[in-house]
């Protein structure tokens, strides 16, 4: 039996300390009533929401924190007196912190929500680095992150991308798990929190967690909800394992928005706009973004490109904040003829214009959209009808058919989709004009909707027969762990068999090879 007391690396990452490691395993053994309120923080520890980082440079790296003493404070300040607290900070090469590299001081402000975001640069390319925070004499967990390699180097990738957590669906195992593949980079591809209150979203069999307050409208709310999110000890780790590039979808905000027009027009919301102004600045203080990335009023640009080398571009996409309404009522499926005017934008013109650039000037092996709704054309109808989702690309063809002309013109050698939403795992080969030109994968949610089942249903194998461009479709929870190198591109379908309960096991349901040059999915 090994001595409680020593401090392993994997501890020291969890917790900081060998204290700080027996915490947070005993943090995860709480009921969940414990689990949904303030973390596994001591009483008056400040550091309760844990420690991010996020879109990594070869020269530096965005550090998070926010300061909470009581998480679900009810307007949304996490129990923190209105005053700025200063917070220190310290980068080393080494989880024990004995070769520090930088150290300095950042201020926790309340118009921020006491939040820290410190943009690092002066660190050496393609290497490992570890941080951690100070404040009011308590000392935070200790996060490992990376910078980026140099813009020539084809360093290899091990990326794992994640979508829709819902709180109230079910334990975040599968983020535990996520951080235990010791990725170099995490995508999370949006619904990372959602709105609803207690009771409006719920899953057969019951929900098996509660959000905390009303469905949010306000930035206390947003506040609130996002802090109730990362308190949670499997979120908290799979943030400290590695750096993080995120984008949101619609449940940031409120279901299926799109632009200005929130999820039910024929129900009045007159304070929607201000509403989305609270949902940008909580996302903005809850996420390790860039100044890049800070609101302005209505809006905030989250569209942007992360480079790994010449390996990899990520071009990261925001599908809501710029689109057109959807179509057919966002009735699901739909045959509304609207979706194939091509005037139609998921984008926005301005993004379109950015990404078509981007991808004519790349010259990377691998050029891979970071989105959020499905892309490749998914009939959803039975049989001989056809019927597509208004919400996805499918209502907005001309989006797409843009976005694969600029694959072509742009001569990009290996272009791959990767998208959250829906749910549900698919592997799908994406077509134009019969030919395959892209390979999508699209992940399953952490938990959104519940257990899932391994076996399918008579409409899920309908799905199959009517898209043979669909390699692989699964209706479990999970992450997509993928593999780059300058040959192939691999990508593991990572499943967990429930998430109604904490412990569950994690398998791989379905492996696919994209070789280099040649668009497609090949079975592993």
């Amino acid at each position: 039996m090994s001595d409680p007391t020593t401090v392993s690396r994997r501890s020291v990452l969890l917790g900081g300390t060998a204290a700080g490691a027996v915490a947070l395993s005993a943090a995860t053994a709480l009921p969940a009533a414990a689990q949904q309120g303030a973390g596994f923080a001591r009483r008056g520890e400040v550091f309760t929401l844990g420690v991010a980082s996020g879109d990594p440079a070869p020269d530096g790296v965005v550090l998070w924190t926010r300061l909470a003493a009581d998480p679900l404070a009810e307007d949304g300040m996490g129990g923190m007196p209105d005053k700025t607290f200063p917070v220190q900070w310290e980068v080393a090469e080494d989880e024990r912190f004995h070769r520090v590299v930088q150290r300095g001081e950042a201020q926790a402000a309340p118009s921020l929500g006491h939040s820290v975001h410190v943009e690092l640069t002066g660190l050496r390319p393609d290497r490992e680095y570890f941080y951690r925070f100070r404040a009011e004499g308590g000392v935070s967990p200790v996060g490992r992150t990376r910078t980026a390699p140099l813009p020539g180097a084809m360093t290899e990738l091990t990326m794992a991308f994640a979508s829709c957590a819902q709180f109230e669906h079910g334990f975040f195992t599968a983020y535990r798990h996520l951080a235990e593949e010791h990725p170099d980079l995490v995508l999370h591809l949006g619904d990372y929190q959602y709105e609803y209150k207690a009771g409006d979203y719920v899953i057969p069999g019951g929900n098996i967690r509660d959000h905390a307050g009303p469905e949010t409208t306000t930035l206390a709310n947003y506040r609130q909800r996002h802090a109730q999110y990362k308190s949670d000890p499997d979120l908290q780790v799979a943030h400290a394992a590695a750096p993080w590039v995120v984008v949101w979808d619609d449940h940031e905000l409120d279901n299926n928005w799109a632009d200005e027009i929130h999820e039910k027009p024929e129900k009045p919301q007159p304070d929607f706009l201000e509403r989305r102004k609270a949902a940008f600045q909580a996302y903005y203080e809850n996420m390790p973004l860039r100044r890049a990335q800070v609101p302005k009023g209505i809006d905030l640009r989250l569209h942007r490109r992360i480079e790994w080398g010449r390996l990899a571009t990520f071009h990261m996409l925001d599908t809501r904040q710029y689109r057109d309404d959807q179509v057919g009522g966002d009735k699901v499926p739909t045959t509304d003829p609207a979706r194939l005017d091509p005037a139609r934008s998921l984008t926005g013109a301005e993004q379109e214009r950015w990404l078509l650039k981007n991808l004519r000037s790349s010259n990377a092996r691998w050029d891979v959209l970071g989105q959020q709704v499905m892309f490749a054309e998914i009939d959803l109808a039975e049989g001989d009808a056809e019927g597509y989702n208004p919400d996805a690309w499918d209502g907005y063809v001309g989006s797409r058919q843009r976005v694969i002309q600029g694959f072509q013109q742009g001569k990009v050698r290996n272009p791959v989709v990767l998208t959250g939403d829906v749910h549900k795992n698919w592997a799908n080969d994406v077509q134009s004009d019969g030919r395959t030109v892209a390979t999508e994968l699209t992940t399953t949610s952490i938990t959104s909707g519940g257990d899932g089942s391994e076996s399918l249903t008579d409409k899920e194998k309908g799905y199959l027969r009517d898209n043979p461009h669909v390699r692989f479709y699964s209706n479990q929870r999970g992450y997509i762990r993928t593999r780059f190198t300058e040959g192939e591109l691999r990508a593991d379908y990572r499943v967990v068999p429930y998430v109604s309960k904490q412990g569950a096991p994690v398998r791989t349901a379905a492996s696919f090879v994209v070789e280099d040059g040649r668009p497609g999915l090949n079975p592993a």
